[in-house]
């Protein structure tokens, strides 16, 4: 099965790796919904910006299963003041394959 890469800035990728952030959220673009509906995943592949080579697995990758999305209506400073709809991707369980990532 296919991989759903998303490339992250440094805090929300620290957030992820800490456990703190449990979710990550894309804006309802046809972009996004092309690679999400009816679209299946094995793995969600977190990398902090772009890094050379893929990344090195807790450092700048973080590989969690895929759980699939939702959509949901949120406020966040990152899109702005208004209220946006965005896919929340859940990033909340390490994948078997890395489990202690």
């Amino acid at each position: 099965m296919a991989d759903l890469i998303i490339p992250v800035k440094g805090i929300y990728f620290d957030q992820i790796a800490s456990g703190e952030k449990l979710e990550e959220y894309r804006l309802v673009t046809p972009f996004w919904i092309k690679r999400l509906r009816n679209r299946a995943y094995d793995r969600v592949i977190l990398t902090r910006g772009y890094p050379k080579g893929g990344g090195v697995e807790g450092e700048t990758r973080l590989t969690r299963q895929y759980r699939g999305e939702i959509i949901r209506t949120i406020t966040h400073p990152h899109f702005g003041a208004a209220p946006v709809m965005v896919y929340a991707i859940d990033v909340s369980h390490p994948h078997k394959d890395h489990p202690h990532v």
